[in-house]
């Protein structure tokens, strides 16, 4: 099970008191006395009717559901070895004697070829009876031997067919015919507030069934950008990684995989795997052994309202270009840094990550349509998605004064410069204060646009930020890494 520490330590709970009969009606009585004022003030003015009543709903039957896919539920175990430099105070011995008077020396010394054997314990699920079985990625990552243990307590070498580290899952083989197997349901139907279960072997313990229900859907996690996490809160440890998540009707919707955690152990928060997704993967492996997705060759991130602002968006919403990689499929397209991404092949676009599964799930070679906001209009391109595998494989200057509102000391970049940032044009900051240092801007950085239009010098700068008297977008350049930073203006 993988696992993420500390990023919700610091969330707050909820209280809800509620008072005696008496006290209860009155506050009601009041604020409907006030929406009737409003209402005969405002003359045309309307208010919103408070919701309906939710009809009470039947428990899932969590007995028959884990009664019909016990069978299907296996265990996985590995087997392999770990290079580490342990100490082997009697073991290694370059010279091969003790007569040497290094020997005593080399002895003491870190072993550099010490190998530690490496044992590993999951979950997975049978999907077809011929043996073909779902897992995760990390639980066989590095493996020499992977057995698969089934509920009648037979064990089986598995082969692994193949493994998608970008979306984690793994699919085995095992030599075994009219096996029991899963019903695959359909994640896309998914809505926070369904119940859940979970089957696998947490701790090593076999069996174990934990229910709750879906938390978040399309959850994006840092790292892990190919995936629309399920987010549940179905207890899930160490050991029910890879084990399958059913929906209240006893279909699986899911692949568990991880979980949030200070301890190491389950707080409340784990993350499942989207079935839909794992199915692309598992047809892509047994066809061809291997998984392509795709690419797109953008830097994004996501709009908040001061980017929102800037780049004259009604919402928040979107993926904003940072960067766009040379002879990438977004350069051929003719993106730009400073496009909004709102809708991919018609699906709207909430954040970078969401654009990011998207893209991922795309087979290189098919065409995309993309719905961008570029400087205030909406416009649509066609790109032809490239390959991730692909690209892994090739992969005089004046001052502005201290005293501007953005608190920025700039200058052109130098010739020299330019060359080793890999830029045409753009401005160093020497030094930042102010709203620019609020904001993180760092000496150092390099500005390159405002709001999406290059800057080639100082003065440029100050006539676009000129027009602005809230804020603007700086797209910033930071060794390597693009990313739009909004100013406060002031």
């Amino acid at each position: 099970m993988r696992t993420h520490t500390g990023l919700f330590a610091g969330a707050v709970a909820g209280v809800f008191a509620i008072g005696a009969l008496t006290g209860w009606m009155a506050p009601a009585v009041l604020r409907t006395a006030r929406a009737d004022a409003v209402l005969g003030a405002a003359g045309a003015a309307s208010v919103p009717a408070p919701p309906s009543p939710v009809p009470l709903g039947t428990a899932p039957n969590y007995r028959a559901i884990v009664a019909q896919n016990r069978g299907a539920v296996v265990g996985v175990t590995t087997a392999g070895e770990m290079k580490v430099a342990s100490e082997q105070p009697f073991g290694w011995n370059p010279f091969g004697n003790d007569d040497n008077p290094l020997s005593q020396f080399f002895r003491q010394m870190p072993n550099p070829r010490a190998q530690v054997p490496m044992h590993a314990q999951g979950s997975g699920f049978i999907i077809s009876p011929d043996g073909i079985v779902l897992t995760n990625a990390h639980v066989v990552d590095g493996a020499k031997e992977v057995t698969v243990k089934l509920i009648d307590h037979r064990e089986f070498k598995a082969k692994v067919l193949g493994t998608d580290k970008a979306s984690d899952i793994a699919v085995l083989k095992i030599d075994a015919h009219a096996l029991p197997f899963v019903r695959i349901g359909n994640s896309d139907q998914l809505s926070v507030g369904d119940y859940v279960l979970a089957i696998g072997a947490p701790f090593g313990l076999e069996e174990t069934a934990t229910a709750g229900i879906v938390s978040a859907t399309a959850r994006s996690l840092p790292g892990d950008g190919a995936v629309p996490f399920i987010q549940t809160d179905a207890a899930v440890n160490p050991g029910n990684s890879g084990g399958p998540l059913f929906d209240a009707t006893g279909a699986v919707v899911g692949i568990n995989s991880q979980i949030y955690s200070n301890s190491g152990g389950y707080q409340g928060v784990s993350f499942a795997i989207p079935i839909n997704l794992a199915e692309g993967v598992e047809q892509q492996i047994v066809k061809t052994g291997k998984v392509e997705h795709g690419r797109l060759g953008v830097n994004v991130q996501s709009v908040d309202q001061s980017l929102a602002q800037s780049f004259k968006l009604s919402m928040p919403t979107g993926a904003l270009v940072a960067k766009v990689e040379p002879n990438s499929a977004a350069a051929r397209a003719g993106l730009m840094a400073g496009d909004v991404i709102l809708k991919y092949n018609g699906t709207p676009i909430a954040d970078a990550g969401s654009l990011s599964v998207r893209v991922s799930g795309t087979a290189p070679g098919e065409k995309a349509t993309l719905e961008v906001m570029r400087n205030g209009k909406t416009m649509t391109v066609t790109a032809t998605i490239g390959s991730a595998s692909a690209a892994t494989v090739a992969e005089n200057g004046e001052a502005a004064p201290p005293g501007t509102h953005l608190g920025m000391t700039l200058r052109s970049l130098t010739p020299e410069e330019r060359e080793q940032a890999g830029v045409s044009g753009g401005l160093v900051v020497e030094s930042a204060t102010g709203r620019a240092a609020e904001a993180g801007i760092q000496p150092g950085d390099v500005v390159l646009s405002v709001d999406g239009t290059p800057v080639q010098s100082v003065a440029q700068l100050r006539a676009l930020v000129h027009d602005h008297d809230k804020q603007v977008a700086l797209l910033i350049q930071r060794g390597d890494s693009r990313i739009f930073i909004p100013v406060a203006l002031g």
